[in-house]
């Protein structure tokens, strides 16, 4: 069943708040015409020309998305978003990215900082909107799901997964901390093990994006950058294995 954005804007009416998000640009003309946009459409928009002050105003406001410039002048869009994810209050809270910049490196780097999506400029409002709309999706679900978990950690194979403080063991060794993209997907596997998934079957089953919104390199960069914390040989997994032509699977037999 496909979540509506008006039936996001009930849920949240109805617990007496509106969807709060943050921007945090140095262009102020694409800035002021983003809230403008965002705010007809019923969200709570806060705005803030650097990171420095887009920390303080995420702080202040806890927004439920933070969408982030890469290249912003003092303390850029990268180093922003580490020190989001090394918030606690902040830590959850889904990041898109903005950058006229598309090159590989570029988006490797926006994701290992702990990005959720990364949306390149110039680009259209409405594709905008239908990212934040699904990061909204995505965090809604995931908070009901988790409050109706009984259990604190799952468990498949090597692989423990603590539901509440989003890290992973493998083989009961160190604590690997994950972004909140990388948990989600990870989480989705292990609880469907065995079953093989296309990238755009995750785009829309983990990270509720509606069909032919999302960059359908999101899902292979977010796979990357989990195995890189998890596989003992990124180059040749074996957790999370990919089946030509098909797609991924959390192999249960191969992991045991």
């Amino acid at each position: 069943m496909t979540t509506t954005f008006a039936q996001i804007q009930a849920f949240l009416e109805g617990h007496m708040i509106s969807p709060r998000i943050l921007l945090i640009d140095d262009h102020y003309r694409l800035i002021e015409g983003i809230r403008i946009s965002l705010r007809d459409e019923g969200y709570e928009v806060f705005t803030a020309a650097n990171g420095a002050d887009g920390l303080k105003a995420a702080r202040r406001y806890q927004p439920h998305v933070i969408v982030l410039d890469v290249n912003m002048p003092w303390m850029d869009g990268l180093e922003t978003c580490r020190r989001i994810r090394q918030d606690s209050l902040l830590a959850k809270t889904p990041v898109i990215f903005l950058s006229s910049r598309n090159t590989v490196e570029e988006r490797i780097s926006g994701l290992e900082a702990g990005a959720d999506d990364y949306l390149n400029k110039p680009f259209n409002t409405a594709e905008l909107k239908a990212r934040i709309r699904a990061q909204l999706r995505r965090t809604g679900a995931l908070q009901i799901e988790t409050n109706a978990q009984i259990a604190d950690r799952l468990e498949v194979g090597p692989l423990t997964l603590d539901l509440k403080a989003c890290w992973v063991q493998v083989n009961h060794d160190e604590t690997i901390q994950l972004t909140p993209a990388e948990f989600e997907l990870l989480h989705y596997l292990m609880t469907h093990p065995n079953q093989t998934f296309s990238g755009d079957d995750l785009l829309e089953n983990v990270w509720a994006y509606e069909p032919g919104t999302a960059d359908r390199s999101l899902a292979r960069w977010h796979i990357r950058n989990l195995r890189s914390k998890i596989e003992p040989d990124p180059a040749n997994p074996t957790y999370i294995r990919t089946i030509p032509r098909h797609g991924y699977i959390l192999d249960q037999n191969n992991s045991v």
